[in-house]
């Protein structure tokens, strides 16, 4: 593949936001920032706050979709790749072993940027899909004329953070400190007071690897550290000195809570009623194409986070995410380049009785 990194292409952009009937002089900006607490939000660009910001346990992107959807998105797909790589390339520099980015897109539009996500060190775990019902296209579609099956679904597709240790992945890693020990493999099902499922799963070099649960983990370093060759310990030690704790282990993966009744199918009309925010001058209108909805926007950041954690929202259009994560409590860090959007995303938080 050829690096997009240093290779200048000239994109069209938008210049009106797919005639947006309002701009920053139809709204009222009263700061560039808005801080409170747990919610941190920027009129900027993302690009240059990310090294001010705490480190990430949830990113959810919103970007660029490659329909012109706003000032500065590209004409089509074919340039999002450049668009959104300077971004990846940060995240992953902040990124922990626990961060998990949810990356919303088109089918075509996430298609064109996943290579470079993994690029970057960003894992595939799962394709989620929102259905907005035919209520969404009922009556404005010509199927003659676009010559295909109608659109009602978008993508929020889930990743983790690649953590290496050494320049090892996990598996690679787990899989050598135990080499290192020079005891057989067939000892680990020893150390686990197992069959063979440590050998099956925690040392399998291939896909069927499985991460060892914290228990087993402990178990593994134990037994390690006290039947392993003596010049060699510690093992399974970042540092050389001291060995992984068993919540240190854990903490090496993304964070997931599979919420009780969900699929990878969300099933959920487009985004209407007093939540979507009209537009400043013509109260008939939306003021963003895409506005998310707060109820799945909670539901990604609860399943992969827990209480005080933090949450980016690097492209922060109306702030629904960082708004969802102030909500049940996480802390928020967003910005967003656009002053209208800016200052009608910020509105969303004024008057939140938590911050009273």
């Amino acid at each position: 593949m050829v690096s997009l990194q240093n290779k200048k292409i000239n994109v069209p952009t938008s210049t009106v936001g797919r005639k947006r009937n309002f701009n920053e002089k139809n709204v009222l900006i009263k700061d560039k920032s808005f801080v409170k607490p747990n919610v941190h939000l920027f009129c900027g660009n993302s690009l240059e706050l990310y090294k001010k910001w705490e480190k990430p346990t949830v990113i959810v992107s919103d970007g660029g979709y490659g329909i012109l959807g706003f000032q500065g998105d590209t004409v089509n797909h074919l340039h999002l790749p450049e668009w959104y790589e300077q971004h990846i390339i940060q995240w992953s520099k902040f990124a922990q072993p626990n961060t998990s980015l949810w990356f919303w897109n088109s089918e075509i539009g996430w298609a064109s940027v996943h290579p470079i996500l993994e690029k970057y060190g960003w894992e595939y775990i799962n394709c989620n899909i929102w259905n907005k019902g035919l209520g969404h296209i009922a009556g404005n579609i010509n199927t003659t004329k676009i010559r295909r099956f109608p659109v009602v679904s978008e993508l929020c597709v889930q990743y983790a953070y690649k953590f290496k240790i050494n320049n090892q992945t996990l598996q690679e890693w787990l899989i050598n400190e135990w080499k290192r020990t020079g005891l057989p493999f067939k000892r680990a099902n020893d150390a686990c007071g197992v069959k063979d499922v440590a050998t099956r799963k925690y040392f399998d070099s291939g896909h069927l690897w499985y991460f060892p649960p914290t228990e087993m983990f402990e178990k593994l370093v134990g037994y390690a550290n006290q039947y392993g060759k003596e010049e060699g310990k510690p093992y399974f030690s970042i540092d050389g000195h001291i060995p992984l704790s068993a919540q240190e282990w854990s903490n090496m993966r993304y964070k997931f809570h599979c919420l009780h009744g969900f699929t990878n199918v969300w099933e959920r009309s487009a985004l209407r009623g007093k939540e979507r925010i009209k537009s400043p001058v013509d109260e008939n209108k939306c003021a963003h194409l895409n506005q998310k909805p707060l109820d799945l926007m909670r539901l990604i950041i609860e399943a992969s986070s827990d209480i005080n954690d933090i949450i980016w929202e690097p492209f922060g259009g109306l702030f629904s995410a960082s708004l969802a994560a102030v909500l049940i409590n996480r802390k928020a860090y967003a910005a967003e380049i656009d002053p209208a959007y800016y200052s009608l995303g910020t509105s969303r938080f004024e008057n939140l009785s938590l911050f009273n």
